[in-house]
């Protein structure tokens, strides 16, 4: 087992009374979901999928409605009983574990987060909050404290007596970060959690989960089908078509290096403004004096075009030890630019 907080290795899901048969015969033949579906009449919902998720990072994994991103976070709490393949989380088999011990991980290490919260409405937030902690049989008075630390890290403060009908849709999606948060899980799963939300909430919450995530240190698996969410959120991105993972990367390396047809289509609109770095686009110095125009090379593209607004001369960029390493044309970053 690696350093991976989250390690999925070779995993399959193939629905059907005859998913056997179809497994053989995908690994034999190669077949496509189409021809599982019609020669066995079962679904293949994910495929040969491999991908690790480093302690704290947040990875996000995206694709179009029916590509198997739901269906793969399911795996990692065994929410869903894979075809074939290993689910390794915090150190533990997952695939070969227990009953109770699957539980335990459920109820201690691995919070969740979906689309619809499913509040409880005859509950009050502060039940609805503390039951991750009711089931663990943690006291009133402790969940009750937890409940109340979590509702305030969501900027609820004061809601705790309230039931969930007395809150916008905006404030429910709160309640239900709430609850994942409040039992101090080390893992988040969090599948669509704010697409269901107006654009302005929606990146009011992801701007607080950002917030929240950086001095909480949580490991987050995050899906969405929005590439511009997973681009603001992500450290790595793992797209999915078909049930299967066609490309793995930074967002930087998703947009600037895209591995087929389908990435690239996905990528063609964003905006490389804040997304694409000085060390990607310059070129080596190779025996060239340094110009008196300098940026740093962690600096983003953004800040190289504005350096080029006034003085289209070349920058040189020097590295984090104040080095020349490399030069940037205007052309390099109009390029970038463009795409």
């Amino acid at each position: 087992m690696s350093e991976a907080q989250i390690e999925c290795r070779d995993l399959w899901k193939i629905y059907g009374k005859r998913s056997d048969e179809a497994m053989q015969a995908v690994l034999s033949q190669g077949l496509s979901k189409e021809e599982v579906r019609d020669r066995f009449g079962c679904v293949l919902g994910v495929r040969n999928a491999s991908f690790s998720v480093r302690k704290g990072e947040i990875f996000c994994i995206m694709g179009l409605s029916g590509s198997g991103k739901s269906t793969l976070v399911r795996h990692v709490n065994r929410l869903i009983e894979p075809t074939a393949g290993e689910i390794h989380v915090a150190g533990k088999r997952v695939d070969t574990m227990g009953e109770e011990a699957l539980r335990q991980l459920r109820a201690e290490t691995i919070g969740m987060v979906f689309q619809h919260m499913a509040l409880w409405p005859h509950r009050t937030l502060g039940e609805n909050v503390g039951f991750g902690l009711e089931v663990r049989g943690v006291p009133l008075a402790e969940r009750r404290k937890s409940a109340e630390a979590a509702l305030e890290s969501m900027e609820l403060a004061g809601w705790i007596d309230h039931y969930p009908d007395q809150l916008s849709g905006g404030m429910q999606q709160r309640v239900g970060l709430a609850r994942a948060l409040a039992a101090d899980p080390e893992i988040l799963l969090m599948d669509e959690p704010f697409s269901a939300l107006d654009p302005l909430i929606r990146r009011q919450l992801q701007d607080q989960f950002l917030s929240l995530s950086e001095h909480m240190h949580k490991t987050t698996l995050f899906i969405t089908h929005d590439l511009d969410e997973a681009i603001r959120m992500g450290d790595h991105i793992a797209i999915m078509n078909d049930g299967e993972i066609v490309q793995v990367g930074t967002p930087e390396e998703i947009v600037t290096n895209p591995v087929n047809d389908y990435v690239a289509d996905f990528v063609e609109g964003i905006s490389r403004i804040g997304l694409i770095s000085v060390e990607t686009i310059m070129e080596p110095l190779d025996g060239r004096d340094p110009t008196s125009r300098q940026i740093r090379i962690d600096a983003e593209l953004g800040q190289i075009i504005d350096s080029f607004m006034d003085d289209q001369s070349p920058l040189t960029v020097r590295d984090r030890e104040n080095t020349p390493v490399g030069l940037i044309t205007i052309k390099a970053a109009l390029k970038a630019l463009r795409g």
